[in-house]
């Protein structure tokens, strides 16, 4: 059932309006008002049927708490338990009164994330730069030029080993067996958590030799188990099918393969290489991240799969920043990753790259490649502030609205950022003109 329209709520007689009790020029109270967010309510009603089950959660609740859980940093559970604490955070979320109990089960937030679409999470990033418009904090004109840059969102699994994996997939594998009546010969439930233990710590003591001996019994038991459930279970259902597949792609997979299986709660893990020092390798996804070049704002955010070379994702991060913003992009400034870009793809942008001799570039186009590295500490406050770091949302489709999100988590803390800024302004003339005042009484 849709949700119920809050937009009239029943007045309380002995409570306390929260708009009477919280400071109104708080900045998020500020930011609250300048959301539209009627718009979500027609968007996402398309979600519920009408007359089925019991009404929905509030659709401001449930965006308001993804927005504040990735513009500080929270998971599920904290955000909801910050919610009781919070009187703004309240506010924010649309709520008239104090809340003394838990709007929703943290469980809900992930049954809603199932029901959107990656449309629809982009029409929360959307949201953002629109707020910033009518706010007067970014204008229109800013959009035309932008900086792109690609980085990699890792997911969370545990650093893929041989070993490791071999001995998750030989658990999985007796569990799913126990669970079905399947009896087994042996489930080398004993003899693999002693080779795993053995090889970690003859790795650790640099006796590779012990170390890859150890690996290669686990290697074993794990074929040995397979053709023992194979022999079984002649017609296994989904679940195992795809669980038999897994292993027996981490069974026969070779060190130099492409492609390689590398979590096996998490097949669309993929190793990249960007060369760096500290990090060599990293498992993920690649992200693309479009910002204005003059003040900052993400105006795009798209996630891709496949390792692609840089040049090949720049045609749809620029188109889906012309998507969202509604305004052509004249000028897009990358780095020399982006070499190679298919031009004649590529309508009615200029795309420079930096690199270039200082002798054929004009003052203006210096100017404006030096704001191309800007980008990358956006980057790194996505990563530090807004849970770009590791990624916790399940499947590739996790991937594309933790990018999304986390975007829209630094637009809306850049905006409060903003208010505070202004207000922290107010403040200190306010005080600035009492000191005088009481400076001319004195004399």
């Amino acid at each position: 059932m849709k949700p119920k329209n809050t937009d009239q709520p029943q007045e309380e007689l002995f409570k306390s309006r929260l708009d009477q009790i919280i400071n109104m020029r708080h900045p998020l109270v500020k930011v609250s008002k300048e959301i539209n967010w009627h718009c979500f309510e027609e968007r996402f009603g398309e979600l519920y049927k009408e007359g089925i089950g019991r009404p929905g959660l509030s659709t401001r609740l449930l965006v308001g708490l993804h927005y504040l859980k990735y513009t500080y940093n929270h998971s599920d559970e904290s955000v909801v338990a910050g919610f009781i604490e919070n009187p703004y955070w309240q506010y924010f979320c649309g709520f008239e009164y104090f809340q003394h109990n838990f709007p929703l089960d943290p469980s809900s937030l992930v049954k809603w994330r199932k029901r959107i679409s990656a449309s629809d999470a982009e029409h929360l990033l959307k949201e953002t730069i629109e707020s910033a418009l009518r706010a007067k904090k970014l204008k229109k004109s800013e959009i035309k030029r932008v900086c792109v840059d690609t980085t990699v969102q890792e997911k969370s699994i545990s650093f893929p080993t041989d070993a490791r994996l071999y001995y998750k997939a030989l658990q999985l594998l007796v569990e799913a067996a126990k669970s079905r009546g399947i009896k087994l010969r042996q489930s080398y439930q004993r003899l693999s958590k002693k080779r795993f233990y053995k090889q970690s710590r003859y790795r650790h003591a640099g006796q590779m030799k012990r170390a890859n001996k150890e690996t290669k019994k686990l290697h074993t038991f794990l074929g040995r188990l397979l053709r023992d459930i194979e022999r079984k279970e002649g017609f296994p259902d989904t679940d195992l099918a795809a669980l038999l597949s897994l292993c027996k792609r981490l069974h026969t997979q070779k060190r130099d393969d492409k492609n390689k299986l590398y979590s096996l709660h998490s097949p669309e893990v993929e190793c990249i290489s960007k060369g760096k020092v500290h990090k060599k390798y990293e498992f993920g996804n690649k992200v693309s991240f479009v910002s204005t070049a003059k003040s900052n704002w993400i105006v795009g955010a798209l996630s891709f799969h496949g390792n692609p070379y840089d040049g090949h994702t720049l045609k749809a991060a620029l188109n889906q920043t012309q998507n969202l913003c509604d305004s052509e992009i004249t000028d897009a400034y990358c780095d020399r990753g982006y070499r190679g870009f298919i031009k004649q793809n590529i309508e009615d942008t200029n795309i420079h790259l930096t690199g270039r001799k200082r002798n054929t570039l004009s003052t203006s186009m210096r100017r404006w490649l030096k704001r191309r590295s800007a980008i990358e500490p956006i980057i790194g406050h996505l990563k530090n502030d807004n849970r770009l770091e590791r990624n916790y949302l399940k499947g590739e489709f996790g991937d594309t609205l933790n990018a999304l999100f986390a975007a829209a988590g630094f637009n809306l803390r850049k905006l409060i950022r903003a208010f505070f800024a202004r207000l922290e302004k107010l403040f200190l003339s306010g005080f600035q003109r009492d000191n005088r005042l009481l400076a001319i009484q004195f004399y």
